[in-house]
């Protein structure tokens, strides 16, 4: 047992437990992590050393390490990452002192026991000295057994009478559905296909096992001497089943969803990356991405159908999801023209049917976006966020799960400048989706304004890795070179905002941004071009309304926004 900080990590039992005794869930590969930090007696640990220590003999990124500090800072509370820091150099450290307990007696253990489930375990029968009559159950006389048997089957019958108005999971626990993900198959007659169609079905694997309500499977590996593509997992829901192709110059995974029972195909989604223009790990990322993130989607959409709601009016008319889809397919590409249209689309679509809520939350995302480019008169913004909060609040209580909803709350929470809030929803809605690049580009966002610039860098890259959805590419890559301008490191920046700006060039802020970083590189004729861009974009920007909104932010965003600013005025922006 050993002990930190108000929490208690029993190893024999793989438990943390917060100090009220409450144990706290923690997927075994965090929970790996932490016991290794706390038995490290305060040493770093680098990176490598962890990886190697966490995913023996399997290859995995640097993304996989990410993600489970990630999920260690949320269950510790370490929002201001004064447990588990990061390290000058690289690797990471528990910052607290350890001590090391006994661990329960063998009383305590058996009445506390758990079964492989992660249920609690019968107690175990405890023997009585005294001599029980013969006819007697469990201690009790015949009459006594007798009334208890009949207040059982009242309880039981009450049950019966009750189940309907209660929910399923209050009698019975809902058992998750099972995905076997399948080999890939290699069909790119390329020396390399086999071993990429091995790691793409490895990352895919650990991927879909970091969703947290499905279960994740292992399929049975065919015999020796057969095809090498595996046969399905025993009991399997459903199963993912692809191919990787190599044409041209480029590979290509094509991947499916399919309804073990039936072999319905549920989705298919095809991802493709360049050849010879990005190196093995990272083709293997974009790919596993690229299918992942409309799987994973695809996957929750089915799995929020099966719980039962009540009905919405209106949710099942035709035209709601292609204006949907439609509208937030340009959520991303953020002109104010783009905007208007998809705003316009979505509110005659609300109007056609007022009470679907699949068209509420869409519009109210899209609305998010637009307040964060000051689209919106102040006036209008406190409407639209009212609206907002009071639809998203509806569709959380009813779709709690939703990817759609939490994306949606997520960016409701970042707009407003709830930043450790918007952490926590951002995060969860990761945990339907490992390979939400916009989820991600959130995240790093609130970790800007709370300060954590490192951390912040961390998950623009990673996103970047995953590079899905490709529409809201822009934004980490934006996100990247606001947070190295911000961190002083202005040559690195430039390349990153350059990126953004070639892909979304009608921001305006992304010029301002690469103005700074131009004129802090001595680079002063491009600064001075960069921010007279920005101005014809955004006219009428000076420097009190430059930055983003300040309410919320750390001290040290603020100072480091402070310094950026007066970047862009000496290229040139107006101090009024």
């Amino acid at each position: 047992m050993l002990r930190f900080a108000g929490f208690e990590l029993d190893q024999q039992r793989a438990e943390l437990r917060g100090a009220d005794g409450t144990p706290i869930k923690l997927r075994p590969k965090t929970f790996e992590m932490l016991r290794l930090f706390a038995a490290s007696g305060g040493r770093v640990l680098s990176k490598q050393e962890l990886m190697e220590a966490v995913w023996p003999n399997v290859h995995v990124g640097e993304d996989s390490l990410f993600q489970c500090i990630r999920e260690l800072r949320t269950a510790l509370g370490d929002e201001r990452r004064q447990l588990i820091k990061l390290a000058s150099g690289g690797g990471y450290l528990l910052a607290t002192e350890v001590l090391a307990g006994p661990e329960p007696g063998p009383v305590q253990a058996e009445r506390t026991a758990t079964d492989p489930t992660g249920e609690v375990a019968p107690l175990p029968p405890v023997e009585v000295a005294a001599v029980r009559p013969q006819r007697a159950w469990f201690g009790l006389s015949r009459q006594a057994t007798v009334a208890a048997v009949a207040g059982l089957c009242v309880i039981v019958m009450g049950l019966a009478v009750a189940a309907p108005a209660l929910k399923p999971d209050l009698l019975f626990k809902r058992t998750p559905p099972r995905l076997a993900v399948m080999p890939i198959v290699d069909d790119s007659k390329d020396a390399r296909g086999a071993a990429m169609a091995a790691e793409v079905t490895a990352r895919l694997t650990d991927g879909f096992a970091r969703i947290q309500n499905i279960s994740v499977v292992a399929p049975r590996l065919a015999a020796k001497g057969g095809d090498g593509t595996g046969a399905p997992a025993a009991s399997s829901d459903y199963e993912l089943r692809g191919e990787l192709e190599r044409r041209d110059r480029s590979w290509t995974l094509r991947a499916r969803i399919i309804k073990a029972a039936t072999g319905e195909v549920q989705s298919v989604i095809a991802a493709s990356v360049a050849a010879e223009e990005m190196d093995a790990q990272l083709a293997q990322s974009r790919l596993v991405a690229g299918v992942g993130h409309g799987l994973a989607r695809r996957l929750n959409e089915i799995l929020e159908a099966r719980v039962p709601r009540a009905p919405v009016a209106g949710a099942s008319a035709g035209g709601d999801k292609v204006a949907v889809e439609q509208a937030l397919a340009s959520i991303n590409q953020t002109t104010r023209e783009r905007f208007g249209a998809a705003q316009a689309m979505l509110q005659k679509a609300l109007s056609d049917y007022p009470d679907n809520l699949d068209i509420a939350v869409a519009l109210a995302s899209l609305q998010m976006r637009g307040i964060q480019m000051v689209w919106f008169s102040p006036e209008e913004a406190v409407a639209v966020e009212a609206k907002a909060n009071a639809t998203l609040e509806q569709a959380l209580r009813s779709k709690p799960n939703s990817i759609a909803v939490l994306e949606a709350y997520c960016r409701f929470l970042s707009a407003t400048n709830h930043f450790v809030e918007s952490l926590v929803t951002c995060a969860k809605a990761l945990s339907f989706d490992p390979w939400n690049g916009s989820a991600l580009y959130l995240i790093g966002l609130g970790q800007v304004y709370l300060g954590r610039f490192d951390d912040a860098l961390a998950t623009f890259l990673q996103a970047d890795r995953y590079d899905t959805p490709q529409a809201s590419r822009w934004t980490w890559l934006l996100g990247a070179g606001m947070t190295y301008a911000l961190m002083g490191r202005y040559e690195e920046a430039l390349p990153w905002l350059q990126r953004s700006i070639a892909i979304t060039p009608g921001t305006g802020r992304s010029h301002f941004l690469l103005g700074a970083a131009y004129q802090r590189t001595g680079r002063l004729e491009e600064a001075r071009a960069a921010i007279a861009e920005g101005l014809k974009l955004r006219p009428g920007t000076t420097r009190q309304s430059v930055s983003p909104p300040m309410k919320n932010a750390s001290p040290v965003c603020v100072e480091a926004w402070e310094r950026v600013v007066q970047a862009e005025v000496d290229a040139g922006l107006p101090e009024q």
